[in-house]
């Protein structure tokens, strides 16, 4: 995974952002926290078990090849927030402030996951490790999903609608390459939600925290591969 840092402005990103507050409010909460409360639920029911085993039996019934595609769908949908205000469409935020819902979304998502994985101890479905549950893949792409939901939801409805057709793609390719159970779908969908949702309400904490003096900072992200190696180029400029 290689890291490129060019100090060019590829997008017109200065614009000021529009003055949306991100107040608390209890019903995002409710979705992200039903699919987490089901995984979790999971972990003991026999009704779920048998629900992961019959899902795993049926997709083996009709599926033969197993494809890699979920390795690259997790980072589409918010790759797709900076491939898009490079190509001169804007969305709710500045460069900065998505920027630090990004890291901030990322990074709960991040210690949420391993330190679930590393207590729960779930069998993958493949017998390759005890770390199935939840799902990486699908919380990474959840959390993509809802943050281009998010800066775009103004726009059109249509790019939210988009991610999160990728993500619940993601996750299913997941179980259909046999890495993952029906449950650790559902609470991978639920943290990655849940972690975008947190970090817009923490978004004007830690901007004040981090950026006491107004900085003008610009920039994109946007995939690449070379035929050999793959990974994501910045372009930033203060």
């Amino acid at each position: 995974m290689c890291f490129q840092l060019h100090s060019q402005i590829l997008e017109r990103d200065s614009i000021a952002p529009k003055n949306v507050k991100n107040k608390f409010k209890i019903a995002p909460l409710i979705i992200p926290t039903a699919l987490i409360s089901y995984g979790i639920i999971g972990l003991e029911s026999h009704t779920v078990q048998d629900i992961n085993s019959s899902t795993k039996t049926e997709l083996k019934e009709h599926i033969d090849n197993k494809f890699t595609i979920d390795d690259f769908s997790q980072y589409s949908p918010f790759v797709s927030v900076y491939a898009l205000n490079a190509l001169g469409i804007q969305g709710k935020n500045s460069f900065k402030d998505r920027t630090i819902v990004l890291g901030t979304a990322y990074l709960i998502m991040g210690i949420t996951v391993n330190a679930i994985k590393h207590t729960s101890h779930e069998l993958r479905p493949d017998g390759s490790s005890y770390n199935s549950f939840p799902s990486g893949h699908t919380a990474t792409a959840f959390m993509g999903a809802e943050f281009l939901y998010q800066e775009y939801k103004e726009n059109s409805i249509w790019y939210g609608i988009t991610g999160y057709a990728v993500a619940t793609g993601t996750g299913f390719f997941r179980m259909y390459n046999d890495r993952h159970w029906f449950s650790d779908i559902a609470t991978g969908a639920g943290i990655g939600i849940l972690s975008t949702k947190i970090a817009y309400w923490l978004q004007p904490h830690i901007k004040n925290l981090l950026f006491k003096k107004e900085s003008n900072l610009n920039g994109s992200i946007l995939p690449y591969f070379n035929g050999k190696d793959y990974g994501f180029g910045a372009q930033i400029t203060f």
